[in-house]
């Protein structure tokens, strides 16, 4: 299959751009951050991007969605990523949608779909317990009592779980760290009895939580008991790809302002660009950002296509891109020189957002080894 966008994917790409130039330039990450904005998007930015489709691009037209598929959703994140914009759309609008959509049955998906298109509830996954990444290591308890789960444990850097109305929450029901039976996906009210939420504000200026639970009662499992990790495993599939779209737009951009700086800034009596030296490292990066966009397009293509080497392209993908936004954002720091390393100049932002999505849902060493393991090394 090509590695292009069609018409309609194109005409999102570009109406997203120039909404998202207007409404949500770096500048409100901006705003939100010297405010210490406690909710950490703005929600009438939100309820817009909700009234124009944005919030239901892969919901079935059965629940009020547009099913306009993932490489339609990758090109909306991709202009998401170039102007930083903070939303629930990756933990509500990708990840949660699509963990319902794999594992709610009727009921749910009925209740849980429409609201979330509308922008009216914001659902995230509750899963890491550490620093690192690794969904296998869950220790978080959940003992049968009844016709309920209770649950007992601590989740990390959960993406907008400050302000979110429901929790997937990935929790043992079985088994021990380290086995991946045994996981089991509940769908619990943030404002159930037994639920502690911390806010986290993250290096970029976005917001997440650590969320304790003590003694919480569910009695709504999302999918199979001790059945989880496979249906996990696809959401993070789709999570990790729709981040690296985030990503690449945050590297083109970075890039962008770049070559454009090389251009206008001058050391003796010349335009610095015209220096061979940092001529070739504007080359390598050029050259590591294309081979990004075509993995990136591939990756959202096997999830419309439902490829059967979906995790080994995530994993792939996900790599690829977490080292060469390291690499255009530490380049493009270095050639901004001292502004560079100033609040006053926008390029910090991009790094700082860089760092945090490079380790959101697995860095490049969990990846890699991933990939490795997947291959049957």
């Amino acid at each position: 299959m090509a590695l292009i966008i069609n018409e309609e994917q194109q005409m999102l790409k570009t109406s997203a751009a120039e909404f998202l130039k207007e409404k949500a330039p770096v500048a409100a990450l901006r705003k939100l951050r010297d405010e210490k904005n406690q909710q950490g998007y703005d929600q009438a930015l939100w309820q817009q991007m909700a009234e124009m489709g944005w919030a239901s691009l892969v919901i079935p037209e059965q629940y009020g969605g547009l099913d306009f598929g993932y490489v339609g959703l990758g090109q909306l994140l991709e202009e998401m990523g170039r102007t930083l914009t903070a939303s629930p759309m990756v933990s509500t609008g990708l990840v949660g949608a699509h963990a319902i959509l794999l594992a709610g049955n009727a009921a749910q998906k009925e209740r849980l779909l429409p609201a979330i298109g509308a922008g009216e509830l914001i659902v995230t996954l509750a899963i890491d317990e550490r620093r690192q990444h690794h969904p296998a290591k869950t220790t978080m308890s959940a003992v049968k009592q009844g016709n309920e789960y209770v649950l007992n444990g601590k989740k990390v850097f959960v993406l907008d779980g400050q302000v979110a109305n429901q929790l997937i929450v990935v929790a043992r029901t079985a088994g021990k760290a380290g086995d991946e039976a045994g996981l089991t996906m509940f769908l619990v009210d943030a404002q159930a009895q037994g639920i502690e939420i911390g806010h986290q504000q993250m290096m970029d200026s976005r917001n997440a939580a650590t969320i304790s639970f003590e003694n919480v009662k569910a009695a709504e499992v999302l999918g199979q008991v001790d059945q989880g990790f496979e249906v996990l495993t696809q959401v993070l599939d789709i999570a990790c790809i729709g981040i690296s779209a985030e990503m690449l737009g945050t590297m083109c951009e970075a890039f962008e302002r770049t070559v454009k700086y090389l251009k206008e800034r001058k050391q003796f009596g010349v335009p610095i660009g015209s220096f061979q030296a940092l001529q070739h490292r504007a080359a390598l990066m050029y050259g590591e950002i294309e081979i990004c966009k075509s993995m990136v397009i591939k990756a959202l293509q096997a999830i419309d296509q439902n490829n059967p080497d979906l995790s080994r392209m995530a994993s792939m993908t996900k790599a690829k891109i977490g080292e060469t936004i390291r690499l255009v954002t530490n380049e493009a720091i270095q050639m901004f020189g001292g502004i560079g390393m100033t609040d006053d100049e926008e390029i910090g932002f991009f790094m700082k957002r860089a760092r945090v999505a490079q380790v959101t849902f697995g860095d490049y060493n969990y990846h890699l080894d991933r990939y490795a393991r997947l291959l049957g090394f």
